[in-house]
């Protein structure tokens, strides 16, 4: 007997369905699978790996946002300078020395290479226009004037800075000048320079403002600075560059904004400008919710 086949506007069209839908499914798992990693995912390093290390810290939890090679050895430059201040605001504190007296240059101080002020010997500087140049200028010779005042000798308040340093908890800093000009010796790491940044705002916020200074008067000059992120990125209030053929170019940042407090640490790059666009990158790597906790794909310059 023959089989009666229903109409075809009877067949059922899940099955056809199913398919469809499977099929459709296969095809959006090979697209994802095949998708490149999203950009804001990948980030340009302008460093060498043998140079480059970084740290970004979430000040008010105390969480590391981003880090890599953050507890390799590095040349400080003249981030070596935070600690000759933070000395200096010690003494302030203490009352060992005020607002207005004057630093003489020694013979040693005013023969240190720029950056400087181009003291001679026998001049003075008053402590705030000292910090102030050391700050905007980065002056060596400002910066040494400042040790041999507070030290009796640049030797010696080598060793008040590194006793210090290891007071603070930054365990693999040791400091041989007061200004970060090369010497094999003095080194550190990315996360002893977060330690440092973060403990000048925590323990001086009352001067913390110097640090966010880009120009100063003196002697009736305009004096200029060089860390341009000041003014670039809304929220950004210092604190200090640094740059030795040895280290590369270095920085350590603070971002203060909408509830947020951030130090993000770079030493290395090739550049200034490539550095500044590095920290500008991890500080949106940071802010943002769908990329903070999200492991980046670094792209090294010798890669590029």
């Amino acid at each position: 007997m023959a089989r009666t086949v229903p109409p075809l506007s009877k067949l059922r069209p899940f099955p056809l369905l199913q398919r469809v839908l499977v099929a459709l499914g296969l095809l959006l798992m090979v697209a994802g699978c095949s998708t490149a990693t999203p950009p804001d995912q990948v980030l340009t390093v302008p460093a060498p790996p043998q140079k480059y290390a970084a740290i970004v810290v979430d000040v008010k939890t105390g969480k590391q946002m981003f880090e890599v090679n953050s507890t390799a050895q590095r040349y400080p430059a003249s981030l070596t300078k935070m600690m000759t201040l933070y000395l200096l605001f010690e003494a302030m504190e203490s009352g060992r020395v005020t607002k207005q007296t004057q630093i003489p240059v020694s013979d040693h101080a005013a023969s240190q290479p720029p950056t400087k002020m181009r003291f001679r010997r026998g001049e003075t500087i008053d402590v705030d226009s000292a910090i102030r140049a050391i700050v905007v200028k980065s002056a060596n010779d400002v910066a040494v004037a400042v040790g041999e005042y507070l030290g009796g000798s640049e030797d010696q308040f080598a060793a008040m800075m590194t006793s210090k340093a290891r007071s603070l908890g930054m365990t693999s800093t040791t400091f041989r000048n007061a200004s970060g000009l090369p010497d094999d010796s003095q080194m550190t790491t990315a996360r002893d320079m977060a330690v440092l940044g973060m403990a000048l705002r925590q323990r001086f916020p009352q001067h913390f403002h110097y640090f966010s200074e880009s120009d100063f008067m003196f002697r009736g000059r305009l004096v200029r600075g060089h860390n341009d992120m000041l003014g670039r990125v809304r929220g950004v209030d210092g604190i200090k560059t640094g740059y030795i053929r040895a280290s590369g170019f270095n920085i350590v940042t603070s971002y203060n904004a909408d509830g947020r407090q951030l130090i993000v640490v770079v030493m290395g790059a090739d550049s200034a400008r490539q550095r500044n666009d590095h920290v500008e990158a991890l500080i949106q790597r940071s802010l943002s919710p769908t990329t903070a906790d999200t492991k980046a794909r670094l792209m090294f310059a010798e890669q590029q």
